[in-house]
């Protein structure tokens, strides 16, 4: 099925009184045709009001945005977004935009990033993954682990995107193979962004010095830095037996685990290239790349 049969198809299900049912997008999601490989990203997301700043680093997102090839969808699997128990995608036609957070100007709580939702390509990868049950989600939207990045990437919020959650309780290596499962996706243009942050510690955080660069923060940033440049995922697979430096560079790891996807779907043919490389507040980094 190609895109031009697929659109149509879609258009003809409502004018015959039919609703999409399971078997619907299953049908739909297996026929989807392969397309160049698409990049993956992991995007060091930091502060919130990066959404709606012009900074070093939204501008950055905002360059990429335009040299990228355009997607038929983006997978998102961001660090704000955890389940217990199992792992989730949304089926929500048009996600609603979360603001997980708080204390931050109106104008960042006013943003909205109206992106449709993509109920096929989110069953295709229920298909795709073997090695768990993923389940479909309706109530979750985009956390601001997503729309931060998106609504600088692509502004018009024209292209379906849809999240992966993170099942907390499962060990590293889990989110490592789970993320290998994936790779599929990128063959049918399926853009997949893991956001989070290298180093994330918010109880160090020096609010009153943005160019702050703790010792330990730079030590641990240079670590996943060479990790990514030598291939060398085991060592990043098993960050926490690095003792103090890893707790300190993330007391909880719920902004690592996104690394851990985009490394389990990095392929032996991606080169890579880092992107907003720096340390600010201290205790939070930047740091981001693309395989391709």
């Amino acid at each position: 099925m190609n895109r031009k049969t697929f659109i149509q198809s879609l258009l003809t299900l409502p004018l015959l009184g039919k609703s999409m049912d399971l078997t619907d997008l299953k049908l739909i999601s297996s026929n989807f045709g392969a397309s160049d490989k698409m990049p993956v990203l992991f995007v060091g997301h930091g502060n919130p009001m990066n959404a709606i700043t012009d900074n070093g680093f939204s501008r950055t997102w905002e360059e990429i945005g335009k040299k990228l090839p355009t997607p038929k969808a983006i997978l998102c699997i961001s660090a704000h977004w955890l389940t217990n128990g199992g792992t989730a995608v949304t089926m929500a036609d048009k996600p609603k935009t979360i603001h997980d957070f708080g204390g931050f100007p109106d104008a960042l709580f006013a943003v909205q990033y109206p992106a449709p939702g993509s109920k096929e390509f989110a069953q295709l990868t229920i298909d795709t993954v073997k090695s768990t049950k993923v389940h479909a989600d309706l109530e979750w939207g985009l956390d601001h682990g997503t729309w931060s990045v998106l609504r600088r990437m692509y502004p018009l919020a024209n292209i379906p995107v849809f999240q992966m959650s993170l099942d907390y309780g499962k060990p590293m290596a889990y989110h490592f193979n789970l993320a290998k499962e994936l790779s599929e996706l990128r063959k049918k243009g399926v853009l997949i962004i893991a956001s989070g942050n290298v180093v994330h510690n918010l109880g160090m955080i020096s609010w009153n010095n943005p160019t702050q660069k703790f010792d330990w923060a730079i030590e641990f940033d240079n670590l996943v830095k060479t990790s990514i440049e030598q291939d060398n995922p085991q060592a990043l697979i098993d960050y926490q037996k690095l003792g103090k430096i890893a707790t300190m560079a993330h007391p909880s790891n719920d902004h690592y685990l996104p690394l851990l996807y985009s490394l389990g779907l990095r392929e032996k043919s991606d080169t890579f290239e880092f992107f907003n490389s720096e340390i600010e507040f201290g205790s939070l980094s930047m740091r981001s790349v693309i395989f391709s």
